[in-house]
């Protein structure tokens, strides 16, 4: 297991905001919003607004989160000469979002772009699944793999041979000793959730997930209630929520943005001034990451909406498929960019 003491991913979460909606490439900077200074799990970040008219109010959106594909050339010149790293949500970006969480396969086409992507700049993919989970769906050797929202880390083989400088190898899990009482709160949740018609529970081993995309309606708050009743007096856990789903964490100061860091400091990458990290997410959790970034002064975080959304992501794609275009476009930029000899 790679050892690693905690206390060197605490981190300041502030950054600049920028007050300009001139389409302008900022790795940096972030729309003005409020509500920016909320939770670290981002329980505050991204709640859909409600224009009246939607259409509109998505274009006024892409003023101050243009799209990373129209803006390709501009960011890509902000990235040449330095060592550019990928970081990629799974759910939602690389997959679309089913009503079956097991059946959110990633196509053909994505696995290919990610495996290319992977060959030419270290790349990980920080889920809320668990790390075997999706693995499983990914199928691919070449990336780092970051389950139950980083807090289950696996670098490849190839991976910790030619970028940790470190020499890390096995697994970082900062969570260990939660299992016991995950394990305990899993089998409380079974037996409450069976009252609810679509309710399913997900074991991502370090954190629970309680889907409820297919309860009707009217049943939600009850569901939100019940569950939030069984981990209200556990200290040790927390409750958290995403897309249709309830997450029962880890009493822990880790999320995807400390993940992110953890992996920029086991590929050597922590104090460099010449990296430029990319991070695509679809939901509220990866605002943790983009925060990060935003806080480094330096990369790109993408957010992934087809509909306007609060966010710190400087840059946006609508869906999976522009996800697949960007993916490609970067790759065919890098292979553009190494010198051919004869």
């Amino acid at each position: 297991m790679i050892k690693r003491n905690l206390a060197k991913f605490n981190y300041q979460m502030g950054f600049q905001i920028s007050h300009s909606n001139k389409q302008k490439v900022k790795p940096f900077s972030a729309p003005k919003n409020d509500d920016n200074n909320g939770g670290t799990n981002g329980s505050d970040i991204g709640r859909l607004l409600s224009p009246p008219d939607v259409a509109a109010g998505y274009a006024s959106w892409l003023v101050k989160h243009p799209s990373a594909l129209n803006s390709f050339d501009s960011i890509m010149k902000v990235a040449k000469g330095k060592r550019v790293v990928v970081f990629l949500d799974y759910d939602g970006t690389l997959s679309p979002i089913v009503e079956d969480p097991d059946k959110a396969f990633m196509s053909a086409e994505m696995r290919s772009a990610v495996r290319e992507v992977a060959r030419y700049f270290p790349t990980s993919i920080i889920s809320g699944r668990s790390r075997d989970k999706v693995k499983e769906f990914v199928q691919l050797n070449n990336v780092y793999y970051a389950g139950s929202h980083g807090l289950d880390i696996m670098a490849p083989s190839k991976a910790v041979k030619s970028c940790d400088r470190k020499g890390n190898d096995g697994a970082f899990q900062p969570a260990k000793l939660f299992l016991p009482a995950i394990q305990e709160i899993s089998i409380e949740l079974e037996d409450i959730i069976r009252e609810i018609q679509g309710a399913r529970i997900e074991d991502n081993r370090f954190c629970i997930t309680v889907h409820y995309r297919q309860v009707p309606p009217e049943d939600h708050e009850i569901l939100k209630e019940k569950v939030k009743s069984l981990v209200e007096n556990r200290p040790e856990l927390c409750l958290t929520e995403g897309k249709m789903v309830l997450e029962v964490r880890p009493s822990i100061e880790w999320n995807k943005g400390h993940a992110l860091n953890y992996l920029l400091d086991t590929l050597g990458f922590s104090n460099a001034k010449d990296v430029v990290p990319f991070y695509i997410g679809d939901d509220r959790t990866d605002e943790d990451a983009f925060k990060v970034i935003a806080s480094r002064q330096q990369g790109f975080p993408i957010i992934v909406s087809s509909i306007p959304k609060e966010t710190i992501a400087r840059y946006s794609l609508r869906d999976p498929s522009e996800v697949l275009a960007f993916l490609l476009r970067l790759a065919k930029w890098r292979k553009s960019e190494i010198p051919f000899f004869k």
